[in-house]
This record gives C-alpha cells, structure tokens and sequence, in this order.
C-alpha cells in the first residue's frame, strides 16, 4: 500500500467554483480521473491535531506514528516499526522513518514527535486532547530517529494514542493556546495532502504532497464543498455534480444508483442514554435494568436506520473482534421490566406512571436540538419507557445547556473508536472518570467488578488476556447497567464508480466524512484504464 509510485507530472483540471456551486458534472466521459469533487455535511472548525483534529486517524495533511488500516489493525506510519513495550508497559520505544519531509520540506526526526507530544500535555498550550494523554511522564528523543514514551502507568493502550498527526517542532517553537496557532487554518504535516485552498464555509482544497514518503498520490486534487443539508448534497449527486458524499443511510439507498454506489461501513459509533446515578428515579439500578429490558433496539436498528446497524448493549461492538463479548446482552422483555419495576415498590399509578415513596418515575432526555438522529433516538426510547410505565420528557438542547445539565439530566450519548477497547469503554464507565470532563462518565456509574476488569485491561499487552479482561468487564456490566446502550450506526456514503480503483472498507469511529468513508486511502487509489 504504502510503496513509492511514479509522479504524476500532467496538469491538473481546475474547479469553476464560485460560493457553494461547483463545476459542470463529470458526466459519463469520466472528466479527469485525477481530480476528484467531494461534498460533505460538516467543516471542520481547526485543523490542528492538538484541538481534536482526526484524532482517530485517517487525516490527510498530517501522519501519525501509527495509522489503523481497513483489517482493524494499528501498523506503523511515521513509526519505521511497531513499537516495543518495556518495563510492563510503562514505556514505550519507536524507530521512526527516516525518508519523510514536513510540507515546507523540513526533515521529519524525532524532536518532532517530543515537541508534539509534550505541548499536548503542557498546559501553556492548552491543548484540547491532554485529557487523553493523561498517563504520559515524559516523552525524549533518543537519537535523531528513536523516540521513548514513559508513563505514570502500565498502559497497553498507548499504541491508539499514535495515530495523532504529528507537527514540526518548529510550529511549537512559542507556548502559546493552541486556539492561536496558525496551523489551525495553515496545517503544516507529513500527511498525502497539502492545504492548498480554504473558504470557510464553501469549500476546500488539498493538493497532492509529491514528496510524500508514502508516494505521490495518484488523485492529484480533491475539493471539498461543504454543504450543510442532507437533502440538498443528495439533489446535488443526483445530478452529477460530486463524486461522493456522505449522507444519512436511508437517503444514501434512494441516491446510490446509477453511476453511484452506496456503501455502509461499519463503526464503533454507538448512540445510548445515560442514567445519571444522582437523580431518584434512575439512580435506581432496578429502572435502570427496567429500561435496559424495555428498549426495542432491533425496532430502532430497522426503523431509524434502515437496517444499517446493529443493537448495542455495551460499548464493544461485533466489529471490534476477540474484545466483542457475544454473551453480553440485555434482551428485550417488556414484561419482565415491568416484574422488576413492580418488585422495586415502583407502582403504577391511574396515569400509567409508575411512583415510589411519592417520586414519580419520570425524567428527561435531553439530545442536541441540531441533531435529527439523536432526536429520533430520544423518542424511540422514550415511546418503550412509556410502556413500562416510565415518563421521559424530551429536550432538545444546544452544546453548552448540556454540559451544565449532564449530572442531573440524562442526554443521547455518541462516539466510540475502534483503535483500542480502552479507548471505547475506560472515560465513559471507569469511575475515576467521574468529574474529569464533561463526557467522560457523565451518567456517574459506579462498578468495582468493571473498574476491575478495565484496570487489568490496559495493564495487560498480551492480546488474548486482554480479551479476557476486556469481555469481563462487558458482562460485569450487563449485570447492572448505568446506561442505555442502544446501537452502533453504520455510516453511509455514496461513490462515482467506474473512475477510481482502490476502495477497500474500513472500519470507523465516532468521527467520519470526507476523511474517512470510502476515501480513507484515497491517496491509495489509481485512476481506472
């Protein structure tokens, strides 16, 4: 995948972009094969990799020391191997490529990746991924092409943390906030793509590296229109206008035809209700199990999604492999939440609504008002807790009203990465979580058996007893639920066929679009003959 290929030196064909509209169709001669015109429904608002830019990957300005490849394995990118662990996992050495140049053809060596990771953590730099880089000491350079990463812990986890994009250490030079830096808008990486063009709100452009270490991409220039509304990039590939685009499962079928191909790619994105464990109703692990048993996932899954998912029960899904524990599931029966509801002292009043020592079982969901799934998953749960004789108000909320209601009121949960099962499941269930973040453990759960099995679990570096810990921990937490797991949804696109070669399916996070999709590898792919 990653050998040297000949450079392509032809000229490249120019976009007529004017605001949000965009050049004629390719039409059916294929236009030129080595640009490409993509849509997508979000832009980004930085692309540093120190404010969450592609933080799972697959980020095109930029190359981690790892890279996760489309089998769901990490293997190494800007790292010239995999790296070896030492001292129980506490620290960790790579050997770096030696054959890499920044985009403003500096040498890549290791100073880069100390400087990376050490403003990542120093607070000057205000770095908005410290959170997760909490375990790190101290990270040095060896030699010129040698990096060592010591942790405060055994932390087998650590290879998911080097898929960040790493920045010339001269980019890092000042202390500053990194809402400051000039890569947010001028991203200076190692990555197949450079940033040739930018217009907020309408468009950008990358440009093929042509000294990529990877080799020069094949697909000379891409251009990303953004454009907001589902209904309109479907219109807009209907009629010719993108190569591909990202669209919700449903629509993604009705526009996939013809010239175009839908695809849906799996992912470790799940969408579940948190129970928070302070408020009187669902503090109580009796509703919790209750509304566990009265959600109809498979229902949700078909109606929501088209089919295109599959129910969760906990945060490991079927995709993540060995760490997937089959066992641990929470079927749907009504009639027994309801056995459940009753035997707690939960009775059911002439409204329906059950009450216990004058507490009604009532609370409310809160889901970001911008967001049609979420909402849709919010009625779809609160229609079976109504069954069960449990009444959930609805409130469609912004960003920030939810940050400052999340300890007491329960909201529509999304995310998930499937670069390491700790990733997935440690800050949303571990409680040392708890008060560190606004998301992380925000329903306040508690579980020693899980705290447990998630401690051995990013201790452990030998794979199969990882699994161990990892599928303990899922059933632990079956057993007494603190949230609502509901599904993990596929993510939809649709393609131009017959111009490009090179597809291969991934499996992707929380975090999808142009990046990711279809065109994960796009610097990967060739023009068709």
């Amino acid at each position: 995948m990653l050998n040297r290929r000949t450079l392509i030196t032809s000229s490249l064909a120019a976009f007529a972009v004017a605001g949000t509209s965009c050049s004629a169709p390719r039409g059916t001669d294929g236009g030129d094969p080595r640009s490409m015109l993509l849509a997508d429904g979000y832009e980004p608002d930085s692309l540093n990799p120190l404010l969450g830019y592609a933080r799972s990957g697959a980020a095109k300005f930029y190359d981690g020391l790892l890279a996760f490849d489309g089998n769901g394995q990490l293997h190494p990118a800007l790292a010239k191997e995999q790296p070896s662990p030492t001292d129980g996992a506490r620290t960790w050495t790579v050997r770096l490529r030696r054959d890499v140049r920044f985009h403003d053809g500096s040498p890549f060596r290791a100073r880069d990746v100390v400087a990376t990771y050490r403003a990542a953590v120093d607070p000057a730099y205000a770095a908005t991924i410290s959170s997760g880089l909490s375990m790190l000491e101290d990270v040095e350079a060896v030699d010129e092409h040698t990096v060592r990463f010591r942790l405060s812990i055994p932390y087998a986890a650590w290879p998911a943390r080097m898929v960040m994009g790493i920045l010339p250490e001269s980019a890092l030079a000042e202390a500053v906030p990194q809402d400051e830096s000039p890569i947010n808008t001028q991203p200076v990486g190692t990555g197949p793509y450079r940033l040739a063009e930018w217009r907020r709100g309408e468009r950008m452009v990358w440009r093929a590296n042509e000294n990529y270490w990877g080799g020069t991409p094949r697909i000379s220039e891409i251009t990303v229109v953004f454009a907001t509304d589902d209904n309109t990039r479907a219109q807009r590939v209907q009629a010719g206008e993108f190569d591909g685009t990202v669209l919700p499962p449903l629509l993604a079928e009705r526009v996939g035809n013809g010239s175009y191909r839908t695809v849906h790619h799996d992912t470790a994105d799940y969408r579940a209700i948190t129970l928070p464990a302070d408020q009187p109703v669902t503090g109580d692990p009796a509703v919790r199990m209750a509304l566990n048993l009265a959600a109809n996932r498979s229902e949700m899954v078909d109606s929501l999604l088209g089919g295109h998912g599959e129910p969760a029960y906990t945060p490991i899904p079927e995709s993540m492999g060995r760490f997937h524990e089959p066992e641990a599931k929470l079927e749907f029966d009504q009639g027994r939440a309801r056995r459940i509801l009753d035997e707690a002292g939960w009775r059911t009043g002439s409204d329906g609504i059950r009450a216990k020592e004058g507490t009604r079982a009532s609370f409310t969901v809160m889901y970001f008002a911008d967001d049609t799934l979420r909402k849709k998953f919010a009625q779809a749960f609160a229609s079976d807790a109504r069954k069960v004789g449990v009444r959930v108000e609805l409130a469609g909320v912004d960003r920030a009203e939810a940050a400052e209601r999340i300890g007491t009121d329960a909201i529509v949960l999304g995310g998930g990465s499937p670069l390491d099962p700790d990733l997935q499941m440690y800050s949303g269930l571990h409680s040392s979580m708890i008060g560190t973040g606004t998301y992380r453990n925000p329903a306040k759960y508690r579980n020693e058996r899980v705290d447990s099995a998630l401690d051995a679990g990013r201790s452990t570096v030998e794979p199969a007893e990882r699994a161990r810990h990892y599928k303990a921990a899922q059933r632990a937490y079956v057993a007494d639920p603190g949230l609502v797991y509901l599904a993990f949804i596929q993510h939809s696109y649709v393609v131009r066929t017959g111009v490009w070669e090179g597809y291969e399916p991934v499996v992707e996070p929380h975090t999808h679009g142009t990046t990711w999709g279809p065109w994960w590898n796009v610097e990967d792919w060739t023009p068709k003959k």
